[in-house]
């Protein structure tokens, strides 16, 4: 078997094998390699430049049994044997599902998870996106500070266990996206540095040094992410990949990392017959993160949309600190040119910042699939003192308004777990951090971040405590509290997938609304989304003339009227309404749905 390892500092290396030292050769451009009988299992790891330092798992192991600081097994990838044939799943027309493997199900685990995949296939879901999976310190905690971006955390079950999940997933019709972080490693078990320049004080990100993208050495480094990114997407059969805070790789090489990356991906789509993606998490609102590589764009293929997400929430809840407050002096047409333009903040003074922020994307030639919406994710709900989710915020109700524009909007729609039947228990932060002082530091940490806020010391939940991460572990399923709700999502997703068009321009969709009345209407494709946010004002909606529409879903009874005297809606209520005829299981003009009522 073939040993190998990038170490252009080292003097020397050997290579530890069960026990046994074993020097490497120097090969051009800083690698070591040599070759030594191994199977799968077989521990190994690096010792660099004296025999008897310690020794460091391999930067690319794809498994590391005893957690990210001990030695690597190897592993065969291509040794399982898949159950169920896959031919890909694309973005367009898509319906994501953010899934947190260690508090999805209390066991914590990919095969825990896999048994539960065929409830969201029924609801009709199209894709799990796992939240980030590589190996992390302790068995508990988010995932964005994992230090092995090759492999997979041991307590999920490993490698072999991300298979299974993926495996089952397909046999019911999923796709499965996964979350990465390329923008920094966690702050415990970074080994990399040790090895090459894996890391820049050129550049500084909130976590300290940036991945060194473009400074010397980078090539390499270039090349290790990109790798470890389509290793995940061939050998895991993954549909796409989440793209963690790509706004802070810091890159200023003339060929972006990400557009390189992307074309990796692009040709590898090709290769295998699958269509892959790749979807950011930028704050830029920079149209070049999705635009095409042969308009000097990323080319990526989609981002998430926040300021849709802070329109909504503020359209929902009424908050107005922080980042909230400039959506928040108008909402209804916050939220309308969110719905439109896609990005609220594009090119306009942003109070949150002090400047102006942001790039109007072009609204003819830009798929509105291409963003993603969503009313809630594990940032928005995580990063909240309390961890509350929307259903306990807002309640059920208000929620459910949030979900007709999420799911028959023009965005490419996400729910995060539990979303789809209005749980209320909480997300927390919570972490398993091994190393004492760092535990002390990020619990001292989160304190005084809300403290600034008012919050009580004694009222932050204590991450390192096991509680934290038990509260919030979803329940399964009979002690759902809303039933309804998942009726409603459910409806919802069968209105989308039978009635929108996929690849629809944002250009299609248009809004009318009343910032003093709080309703608004959103037309796009076929559909017509109808909301009043007024708790207490009923509401008369415009309704477009020509055909004659059909009362699709409803969160409340809506009284019947016609095109030329509008939609009455009661307060807090949501309509979606659609192209009436002998569509199967399409109610008549103006008829109650039979799906159940939210709130």
């Amino acid at each position: 078997m073939r040993f190998e390892v990038w170490a252009p500092r080292a003097r020397r290396v050997w290579l530890w094998l069960d026990g046994t030292r074993l020097p490497l050769r120097e090969d051009a451009g800083g690698w070591w390699r040599t070759e030594a009988a191994a199977g799968p299992g077989t521990r190994y790891g690096y010792v660099l430049d004296e025999e008897d330092a310690p020794v460091l798992p391999d930067p690319r192991a794809r498994r590391l049994p005893d957690g990210p600081e001990g030695p690597a097994a190897v592993t065969d990838p291509a040794a399982y044997r898949w159950r169920h044939p896959w031919e890909g799943r694309g973005l367009a027309g898509a319906v994501l599902y953010e899934l947190h493997t260690g508090t999805f199900t209390r066991e914590g685990t990919f095969d825990a998870a896999a048994a539960r995949l065929g409830r969201l296939a029924e609801l009709g879901i199209t894709h799990v996106q796992l939240m980030p999976v590589c190996p992390f310190p302790g068995r508990h905690g988010w995932g964005y500070d994992g230090v092995a971006p090759w492999a997979v955390h041991e307590p999920y079950g490993g490698p072999e266990g991300l298979a299974r999940l993926v495996d089952a997933a397909h046999g019911a019709g999923l796709g499965v996206v996964l979350d990465v972080v390329h923008n920094h490693l966690g702050p415990s078990g970074n080994v990399l540095p040790r090895f090459g320049p894996y890391f820049t004080d050129r550049h500084h990100t909130p976590w300290g040094s940036a991945v060194n993208l473009d400074g010397r050495g980078s090539d390499e480094v270039r090349a290790y992410f990109a790798g470890s990114a389509l290793a995940f997407l061939r050998d895991f059969r993954l549909d796409g990949l989440r793209l963690d805070a790509v706004h802070e790789l810091a890159d200023d090489r003339a060929l972006p990392f990400l557009a390189e990356l992307s074309a990796a991906v692009d040709a590898l789509a090709e290769r295998t017959g699958r269509p892959l993606f790749l979807i950011a998490e930028s704050d830029r609102n920079d149209p070049r993160t999705i635009a095409a590589r042969e308009h000097h764009g990323l080319g990526l293929h989609a981002q998430w949309n926040d300021d849709f997400h802070h329109a909504l929430h503020v359209a929902l809840t009424g908050e107005s600190q922080g980042y909230y407050a400039d959506f928040a002096r108008a909402p209804m047409a916050a939220l309308a040119k969110t719905l439109t333009d896609g990005f609220f903040h594009d090119g306009g003074y942003a109070a949150f910042r002090g400047r102006g922020h942001g790039r109007a994307l072009d609204r003819a030639a830009t798929p509105a699939h291409r963003l993603v919406g969503y009313a809630q994710t594990h940032d928005q709900i995580g990063n909240r003192a309390l961890g509350d989710r929307l259903a306990a915020l807002a309640g059920p109700g208000r929620a459910a308004l949030g979900a007709a524009l999420v799911l028959c909007g023009p965005l490419t729609p996400m729910l995060f777990m539990g979303e789809e039947w209005g749980a209320r228990t909480p997300w927390q932060f919570f972490t398993d951090h091994q190393d004492p002082a760092l535990a002390q530091a990020v619990r001292q940490g989160r304190r005084a971040e809300f403290a600034a806020h008012g919050w009580a010391a004694e009222d932050i939940p204590d991450p390192q405590d096991p509680a934290t991460r038990e509260r919030s572990c979803l329940r399964h399923p009979a002690d759902e509290e809303y039933p309804e709700v998942t009726a409603w999502h459910r409806r919802l997703i069968g209105i989308r997938r039978a009635l929108l068009p996929p690849g629809q321009p944002l250009a299609a969709a248009t809004v009318e609304y009343d910032e003093e009345a709080r309703w608004l209407t959103l037309c796009h494709g076929p559909l017509v989304v109808a909301v009043n946010f007024s708790p207490d004002r009923p509401a008369t909606v415009p309704v477009p003339p020509g055909q004659p529409l059909a009362l699709l879903a409803a969160t409340h009874p809506v009284p019947p009227a016609g095109p030329a005297a509008g939609l009455r809606l009661p307060p807090e209520s949501a309509a979606v309404l659609g192209p009436a005829g002998d569509r199967e299981g399409t109610p008549g003009p103006w008829e109650r749905p039979e799906a159940g009522r939210a709130g």
